[in-house]
C-alpha cells in the first residue's frame, strides 16, 4: 500500500471501527441519550444546526489563528534570541518556566476584567497556550547544535550569522514543525476555554449553551468540529513539514 494512502487509511478505519461500536453500544447498555447518544443522533443534530454551527466554528478558527500566529511570531523570535545567546537563556528561561506553570484557566478571568467578553480574551488564551511549545523548542534547536560543527565552520572563515543562516535555522525546523502541530492544538484549547467563560460566539460558548439546555447531541456535534478543525490544521502543518525538512526523516 502507498504510505500515503495508509497514512490516510488506517486512522480513518480506527475511528469507523470505534463509532460503530460506539452507536452498537448505545442500545445494548440502554444508556440514556442525555448522557451519551449515538453518533448518529449527533450527526443528525449537526445537519439540522448546521447554519449555527458554522457561524460558531468560523469564529473559533479565527481567533485561534490570530492567537496561534502571534505565538508562531513571538515564539520564533524569542527561541532565536534564547538558543543563540547563553545570557538571555539565563535571564528568560527561567521566566517562561514560571510563567507556563501558570494554569491559564486561571488568567481568563483577569482578561475578561481587563478586555471584556468577545473575542480577544480567547485570542490571548489561545496565544498564551501556543507561545511556549514554539519558543521552547526552537531555542532547544539551536542551544543543541554540536560544539564542534560552530568551530569547524569558524575555521572556514563562517560568521556567526552564516552559522545560523546555513547551519543553526535548518536544523531547527523539525523541532519547530514539531512545535506547530502541538502549539495549534493548545491554541484550540486556549480559545475554546475562554469563549466557555467568557463570550458570545466559538464553538465554545455553543457547548456551553448547551450543556445547559441538556442538548447532549450538540455539545457533543462541538466536540466533532473542534477536533475536525485540529486535524485539519495538523495535517497541513504535517504536509509543510514533510516538504521543508524531508532530510531529517527516514521513511
Amino acid at each position: 500500500m502507498n504510505p500515503r494512502v495508509r497514512r490516510l487509511a488506517l486512522p480513518l478505519a480506527v475511528f469507523a471501527g470505534l463509532v460503530l461500536v460506539w452507536e452498537a453500544a448505545v442500545p445494548v447498555f440502554r444508556i440514556q441519550q442525555i448522557v451519551l447518544p449515538p453518533p448518529s443522533g449527533i450527526v443528525r443534530t449537526m445537519a439540522e444546526t448546521a447554519g449555527p454551527i458554522a457561524f460558531h466554528a468560523r469564529h473559533t478558527l479565527a481567533t485561534t489563528l490570530i492567537g496561534f500566529g502571534a505565538a508562531v511570531g513571538l515564539g520564533l523570535l524569542l527561541g532565536f534570541l534564547i538558543g543563540a545567546s547563553a545570557t538571555a537563556n539565563d535571564a528568560l528561561y527561567p521566566l517562561l518556566v514560571g510563567f507556563n506553570s501558570i494554569p491559564k484557566a486561571a488568567v481568563v478571568p483577569m482578561l475578561v476584567m481587563w478586555f471584556g467578553i468577545g473575542a480577544v480574551p480567547a485570542v490571548l488564551t489561545a496565544f498564551l497556550l501556543a507561545f511556549f511549545p514554539v519558543a521552547v523548542n526552537v531555542a532547544l534547536g539551536l542551544a543543541t547544535l554540536e560544539a564542534e560543527l560552530r568551530d569547524v565552520l569558524r575555521v572556514l572563515g563562517a560568521s556567526r550569522w552564516q552559522i545560523f543562516r546555513k547551519v543553526g535555522a535548518p536544523r531547527t525546523m523539525p523541532l519547530f514543525f514539531a512545535s506547530l502541530k502541538v502549539a495549534v492544538s493548545s491554541a484550540f484549547v486556549g480559545s475554546v476555554i475562554s469563549e466557555t467563560v467568557a463570550s458570545n460566539a466559538g464553538i465554545g460558548y455553543l457547548m456551553a449553551v448547551a450543556a445547559s439546555d441538556f442538548n447532549t447531541r450538540l455539545a457533543f456535534g462541538g466536540l466533532f468540529v473542534l477536533a475536525a478543525m485540529g486535524i485539519l490544521l495538523y495535517g497541513i502543518f504535517a504536509a509543510i513539514e514533510r516538504r521543508v525538512t524531508a532530510w531529517a526523516y527516514a521513511e
